[in-house]
């Protein structure tokens, strides 16, 4: 059963850094795109970055490109999403998600997702 964990969420400074997990179970990262997402209060869930299984080729959306970094470690079948500069419009609920072969910024492209975690940035 493909199952999909995130982790490393918390409280950060403006200004700061994190980085959120995404570990996998159930299936294996080379055939499937991961995609990470995030929904604010009172907003519509929005599709942050996304790597493909086969190459590792990443996908931003303009809002995060040149602060956000995805990547994926084989391995520990585990998809990391890193986030720099972080700024306070960032705080969300971050989520990943699995789907077959090719990348997509949209939620409902993706029928696979795991529960979340919050990412804060405040002073």
């Amino acid at each position: 059963q493909l199952q999909l964990v995130e982790s490393g969420g918390g409280l950060v400074q403006p200004g700061g850094s994190l980085r959120v997990s995404c570990a996998a179970s159930g299936f294996t990262l080379d055939y499937y795109a991961i995609g990470w997402f995030r929904q604010a209060p009172g907003k519509e869930r929005e599709g942050v970055s996304c790597i493909r299984g086969t190459e590792g080729r990443t996908f931003y959306a303009d809002s995060v490109k040149g602060r956000f970094t995805i990547s994926r470690d084989n391995a520990k079948n585990t998809v990391y999403l890193q986030m720099n500069s972080l700024k306070p419009e960032d705080t969300a609920v971050y989520y990943c998600a699995a789907r077959r072969y090719g990348c997509s910024l949209s939620r409902t492209d993706f029928a696979s997702w795991g529960e979340g975690t919050q990412v804060t940035v405040s002073s």
